[in-house]
């Protein structure tokens, strides 16, 4: 069953250049419902991307984020050794 699925402007060009490169690479006509299927398909297979590519930041990093991450810490002259934190965390 079909459905028709709304798409601006400019996500319809460039799908409409993608059918056109692979005409001309492959020497294949796909239509441009078969090039979403594929497309689709392809995302499901890598859906964490996918998924990650909508949430609001990224994971590892920025450089940017890691210098100010480093510009901002300090020392504050007292051993912290791995009971200290453990009776911080746990009581």
């Amino acid at each position: 069953m079909a459905t028709a699925v709304k798409v601006d402007e400019d996500a319809k060009s460039r799908l409409e250049e993608l059918q056109a490169e692979i005409r001309l690479r492959t020497g294949r006509n796909v239509t441009q419902q078969a090039l979403l299927t594929r497309l689709i398909d392809d995302a499901y297979e890598s859906r964490d991307a996918v998924i990650d590519s909508f949430r609001e930041t990224t994971v590892p990093l920025s450089d940017a984020e890691k210098e100010a991450m480093r510009r901002d810490r300090f020392r504050s002259g007292v051993e912290t050794d791995e009971a200290d934190i453990d009776d911080v965390l746990y009581g």
